[in-house]
């Protein structure tokens, strides 16, 4: 999970970096991405020595990434519409949502296989 985290963070940080020079580098809230992704880097790298702690606090920070990018996700249908008053925003967020709720998936079910590997009975191989 701990090169899963660094993996999704190269593409967070690679998308906010991108996102905000096509939109002429008019407002930092466009590297949102790119934050969210430099925290996630930071837990992955802190999980390749120790995941418990590493992958937890990277789980919780996706959530919150969930949450914050959560409003302009909600201007999708703007988007559509032809409404939405800055639509590379929303397809970013919408992007980092996505990506970030597959991240949340994976972690869970690897938290879930961890678990049942532990309390599997242990095989007489002899």
């Amino acid at each position: 999970m701990a090169k899963t985290t660094i993996g999704l963070s190269i593409i967070l940080i690679l998308m906010g970096v991108i996102g905000w020079l096509v939109t002429g580098m008019a407002s930092w809230t466009a590297l949102i991405p790119s934050i969210l992704g430099v925290v996630l880097l930071i837990c992955g790298i802190i999980g390749l020595s120790r995941p418990k702690i590493g992958i937890h606090i990277a789980l919780v920070v996706a959530l919150l990434g969930i949450i914050g990018t959560f409003m302009n996700v909600l201007k999708l249908g703007d988007l559509f519409a032809g409404t939405a008053e800055r639509p590379a925003a929303v397809i970013v967020s919408t992007i980092t949502f996505v990506l970030l709720i597959v991240y949340i998936v994976a972690g869970v079910r690897s938290f879930i296989a961890a678990r049942r590997g532990k309390s599997a009975p242990a095989r007489d191989l002899a």
